[in-house]
């Protein structure tokens, strides 16, 4: 998979991230696609690198969703503590 797809990618998994994470999010759209995009980036490597999943895959949307679920979760609890 290209890295703009996987932006492109990561755009669409901040969304449904954001959509999906409980709870209040303070963050804003940009911040959010951000976090998408770092999430979609950091998993699609690390899962491919480690063999869990090929391109092209769902387990790999799966997986960044997840992923951008948990930087949100990680990015409200530092926002909260500023």
């Amino acid at each position: 998979m290209s890295i703009v797809w996987t932006i492109l990618i990561g755009f669409v998994v901040g969304l449904v991230a954001r959509a999906v994470k409980p709870g209040d999010d303070s963050a804003g759209f940009i911040v959010t696609t951000i976090i998408g995009i770092a999430g979609s980036l950091i998993v699609t490597y690390v899962g491919q690198s480690l063999g869990w999943y090929t391109a092209g895959q769902g387990a790999g949307f799966i997986a960044s969703v997840l992923g951008a679920i948990v930087l949100l979760i990680i990015y409200g609890l530092i926002k909260r503590k500023s």
